[in-house]
């Protein structure tokens, strides 16, 4: 699985195979941290598009990445000669959202699946209520993405350290009054 497309093509097998019929790849980790680290570059494996932000969507038909305006060229020049289609997010009424999107394409009882650790609850569901007219369920205890990266890097394993302060000693130093609790 060398190119995108190679890897779409697999992504869409492990799709038939559970009965998904689209998969949502955020750029996103656990903690919806602004930067991710490499083991949570997942658009960037599947589409081949490195920007800091965008988000992908493959269907069984089509694949498609939404990013904002600080990277069509980028996405442009790093999606030519794959199947992922560019949608420039915020352009206007011509280009849907990714919600738009899945509300016109998703089939009618059709599952959506995600990595549900890396979606936040708010979007989720939002997203799901938007597609209850086609009464579309969520798979969100799939990480395909995961199951295809064969050499996916490891989850940080750094160690944790804790940031202590001393408040009144800080506020001192910055001749802020000290409030005590009653």
């Amino acid at each position: 699985m060398d190119t995108v497309n190679e890897r779409i093509q697999a992504l869409r097998a492990m799709m038939k195979e559970r009965g998904i019929d689209a998969y949502l790849v955020p750029t996103s980790d656990f903690h919806e941290s602004e930067y991710v680290g490499s083991h949570f570059e997942c658009r960037k494996f599947i589409t081949g598009f490195t920007g800091s932000a965008g988000a992908a969507v493959i269907t069984l038909k089509e694949a498609g990445l939404w990013t904002d305006g600080r990277y069509f060229v980028q996405a442009g020049k790093q999606l030519q000669g794959s199947e992922v289609k560019l949608f420039k997010d915020g352009t206007g009424r011509d280009v849907p959202t990714i919600e738009e999107y899945l509300a016109e394409n998703m089939p009618e009882n059709g599952v959506l699946g995600f990595d549900g650790r890396v979606v936040n609850e708010e979007f989720g569901e939002e997203l799901l209520a938007r597609l209850q007219k086609k009464n579309v369920t969520a798979a969100s205890g799939e990480d395909l993405i995961g199951a295809l990266w064969t050499e996916r890097p490891n989850l940080p394993a750094e160690k944790v350290w804790f940031w202590t302060l001393n408040m009144r000693e800080n506020q001192q130093k910055t001749r802020l009054p000290i409030c005590e609790r009653p």
